[in-house]
């Protein structure tokens, strides 16, 4: 938290404003802009959090989710990677590759201090920024219909996955500097809307719906967790929801892909072919599925190894690999909020919990498209889908959460010193009395009593006349 404070001493110029110093007034001026936008308000790095263990539920959910995405990602793409790339293990390779690397980003990020990242939200915010609006001017690698990447060399980036994580860490940042001011509209509301609405169309323009969807449930979702007025967030929800409908009914491949989403059966062989094989493949794979490496799916659905990966787990791994898949994604956002709730300030509060939600979001629009619930949108599975811009941010996103919640961690109480007792020397026994002693004991007192009530000096009993009563 950063604090004015008014420094008060022996200066000459302490005389001139009545004995008030103007120290504290010269400092204020003299303290820079930018170290004023360098800490949050409540955000202290904490060097003891190094010694602390990690949170190891959080950590065995994010490396085992992402070593069954390599399994998986291998069964879903070993027919697609022959006949194309006549290689079987193209996409295992690469997933493989972009696992160890995020394994490493994963515990790189979980050991350092979380506190070190808002000096750099606004450098990240404003990269991606620019990242994204190279996609919009053309510069961007067109694949599926959409620009959305940027091909550097060999290796392909997503400026729309970093915007998710990008976005986050600014609110995180800018709700703990403003704290109460962030029930305001002018202050706490409006510019994270802003902000958030230049992503999103930014994102749009790519076109990526999906993505933009995301960014908004997360900002409506931070700024009520915040303490933001709920009739703003209500009305920006109505407004965002008109914006929604306006954008698929003035976009053609929008409207049709609703279209036939609504109605899957008479467009199972054109547009809503890919959700139709997907649930085909759900429906295939039964209660205990298939076996893994042994569904069939993967020769009809298409970018099977992507964003309908969930598709293949349900054939191989059937209904309950899909249940304990939705476990482990819930056990995964709980363990996130557990460590909002035990963060030690604001800042590392709302990292946990966006990262948190952001993890929870794409999860459940993921298989909600998948199972044909909703229309396709384009989201990753967050850990499974194949692609290394997604499991990179999402590895940084899960080490900043290690992170949080090792600090939020209660060190272990020591145990108290038990002091020694001291020898205490037992005085002997006394002997018996014989039964005549105690006896005669008692005639003694006995009869000191009867001696001291006779001695006893008696009231003169006044008797009163019988008449005069």
């Amino acid at each position: 938290m950063i604090q004015e404070r008014n420094v008060r001493g022996p200066t000459p110029l302490g005389d001139v404003h009545g004995g008030r110093s103007s120290v504290g007034v010269v400092n204020r001026r003299l303290v820079p802009v930018v170290q004023q936008l360098a800490l949050p308000l409540d955000a202290k790095p904490n060097s003891a959090a190094v010694e602390r263990p990690v949170d190891v539920v959080l950590a065995a959910i994010i490396v085992a989710l992402i070593a069954f995405g390599v399994v998986m990602v291998y069964s879903a793409s070993a027919v697609q990677a022959t006949l194309h790339m006549h290689d079987p293990q193209f996409f295992l390779k690469r997933q493989a590759a972009y696992a160890v690397v995020g394994l490493c980003l994963f515990f790189l990020i979980g050991a350092a201090d979380y506190h070190r990242l808002y000096k750099l939200t606004y450098p990240v915010l404003g990269g991606v920024g620019i990242l994204l609006l190279l996609c919009v001017v053309g510069l961007g690698h067109t694949g599926g219909g959409a620009t959305r990447w940027l091909a550097l060399g060999p290796v392909h980036v997503q400026p729309a996955e970093m915007s998710k994580l990008a976005l986050v860490c600014w609110l995180s940042y800018s709700l703990a500097k403003k704290a109460e001011k962030v029930k305001t509209f002018t202050v706490g509301f409006l510019p994270h809307l802003l902000v958030a609405g230049l992503f999103m169309v930014l994102c749009m323009k790519q076109p990526d719906f999906g993505s933009s969807v995301v960014l908004l449930l997360l900002t409506f979702t931070m700024l009520f967790v915040a303490g933001a007025k709920v009739g703003y967030i209500l009305g920006a929800s109505i407004l965002g929801g008109v914006f929604g409908v306006l954008a698929i009914m003035s976009s053609e491949y929008r409207r049709f892909r609703l279209l036939a989403w609504m109605n899957m059966e008479a467009h199972r062989a054109d547009i809503a072919y890919q959700p139709f094989q997907s649930v085909v493949s759900f429906g295939s794979g039964g209660t205990w599925g298939l076996g893994v490496g042994k569904g069939l799916q993967t020769l009809y659905l298409p970018e099977a190894h992507n964003d309908f990966i969930a598709a293949i787990i349900g054939e191989e791994l059937g209904f309950v690999g899909i249940l304990a898949l939705c476990i482990v994604y819930l056990a995964l956002v709980a363990r996130g909020v557990r460590a909002a709730f035990r963060a030690p300030d604001d800042y590392g509060s709302y990292l946990a919990f966006g990262i948190s939600t952001m993890f929870g979001v794409q999860a459940v629009l993921n298989l909600c498209v998948a199972l044909a619930i909703l229309p396709t949108k384009g989201l990753t599975l967050p850990f499974l889908s194949f692609g290394g811009s997604s499991l990179l941010v999402n590895a940084a996103a899960a080490g900043i959460l290690l992170n949080v919640s090792r600090q939020g961690m209660d060190q272990p109480a020591e145990e108290p010193e038990t002091p020694e007792t001291p020898d205490v020397e037992l005085a002997p026994a006394e002997e018996p009395a014989e039964p005549g002693e105690h006896e005669e004991s008692v005639a003694e007192a006995l009869s000191d009593l009867d001696g001291a009530a006779s001695k006893r000096v008696r009231p003169p009993v006044r008797v009163l006349d019988e008449e005069a009563v």
